[in-house]
């Protein structure tokens, strides 16, 4: 199906998850939740520009209403994990408040920008439908405001562009024509159910399933947002909590650092560690020394999977619309990291009298940002053609 600009950025608190398509052609990128003041006097050239990704040098300046001081200049991504000064989220943040989310948002759509129109001059970029989301906690009372504050015209400079002549800077005209917010964990529904390109149903009999009642739990970084799911459409009376992985991921950082003498650059370094498995759950504090650092890991992922399964079994008995439910599906780049762990814990639980049989889709971690692409087109199809704005359209 052919599209205009469509941007849908799943808003993790470790990483923004980026599916953007172009007249139909998607691409599909990272960028970990991580900024730092720039300071001309600390800034470092010990590279050579052939051998740098731009990626690794993003460094921006944003002209924005949303943004308030506007002179300020950011390292942003992987350039800002590698600063001594860089700021990851706090616990149980509002996103569509902080500043830091339209820096990172803005600059990602620009870097897209430029990636789409590669050349080093100004670039002008309009965005014809962007998808954000928000944890359910949030989307209820603060999705108009973020809507307002994302939509309009905004300027993107990029500084010390690697490849770029003097003054190496690259401006970008950034047009956000319309916006639309999704809340998480009724997302992954959508990517559950739905095929990305025709938007017709996939799962005819999960579909069916939800006629008794479906709960997903979307375990993130600072958030676990559950959805209940009734008849194909979500239930309100579910509700999310301020529960994340990254209260372990920090436990695991500072455990590390005190024992090991190895410091983490980020979340997302540690993140990245995780999830390529334990055969890479090791560090090396100083050169040819190798640590096994599985022993700060494993204790803290099953202390988190088992209160994942106290949050899930508190919603499963609290809401009437769902207490028959027949699926349980975790969700999420953290449910991804401790699926084992959570198996474990729910075996326990099984043993106890209190089963909670859960289903582990493939690829958890990027259902929100593909079904937030999915209610993007959706959206675009029912301006143009008064698509039936219904979650329940068959393939026939």
């Amino acid at each position: 199906m052919k599209q205009d600009h469509i941007f849908s950025v799943d808003i993790g608190n470790s990483w923004y998850k980026v599916l953007a398509s172009d007249d139909g052609e998607v691409k599909d990128y990272q960028v970990p939740n991580a900024i730092a003041l720039f300071d001309e006097e600390f800034h470092e050239k010990p590279y050579d520009e052939e051998d740098m990704e731009f990626e690794e040098n993003i460094i921006v300046e944003i002209k924005s209403p949303s943004v308030v001081d506007r002179r300020e200049i950011f390292y942003i991504g992987k350039s800002a994990m590698k600063q001594r000064n860089v700021s990851l989220t706090s616990f149980n943040n509002q996103k569509s408040d902080e500043e830091r989310t339209y820096i990172l948002l803005f600059a990602s759509a620009a870097y897209h920008a430029l990636l789409h129109n590669p050349s080093d001059e100004d670039v002008d970029y309009t965005i014809d439908q962007l998808a954000v989301s928000l944890p359910t906690t949030q989307y209820k009372e603060r999705k108009e405001h973020f809507k307002k504050q994302l939509l309009g015209d905004h300027t993107i400079i990029f500084h010390k562009v690697p490849g770029v002549k003097e003054p190496k800077e690259v401006m970008v005209k950034l047009h956000i024509n319309d916006v639309i917010v999704g809340a998480e964990g009724a997302l992954a529904y959508l990517a559950l159910t739905r095929d990305q390109e025709s938007l017709m149903i996939t799962d005819d009999s999960l579909v069916k399933d939800s006629a008794k009642g479906i709960i997903i739990g979307d375990l993130g970084g600072d958030s676990v947002d559950f959805v209940g799911i009734k008849n194909n459409k979500p239930v309100a009376s579910v509700e999310g909590e301020p529960f994340g992985i990254n209260q372990f991921l920090d436990n695991i950082i500072q455990k590390v650092s005190k024992n090991e003498l190895y410091s983490f650059n980020s979340r997302s370094e540690l993140e990245e560690k995780l999830a390529a498995g334990q055969s890479e759950w090791y560090v090396e504090p100083f050169a040819g020394v190798r640590k096994d650092i599985s022993k700060y890991i494993t204790p803290q992922l099953r202390l988190m999977a088992i209160k994942y399964l106290e949050h899930f079994d508190r919603v499963r008995s609290s809401s009437n619309e769902i207490k028959g439910a027949v699926r349980y599906i975790a969700v999420g780049g953290a449910a991804e990291i401790a699926e084992k762990q959570i198996k474990e814990a729910a075996v326990k639980w099984s043993d106890r009298g209190r089963p909670i049989d859960l289903i582990f889709p493939e690829e958890m971690a990027k259902l929100n940002v593909k079904g937030l692409l999915i209610l993007a087109k959706m959206h675009v199809l029912s301006k143009k053609q008064e698509f039936a704005d219904d979650y329940a359209v068959t393939k026939s």
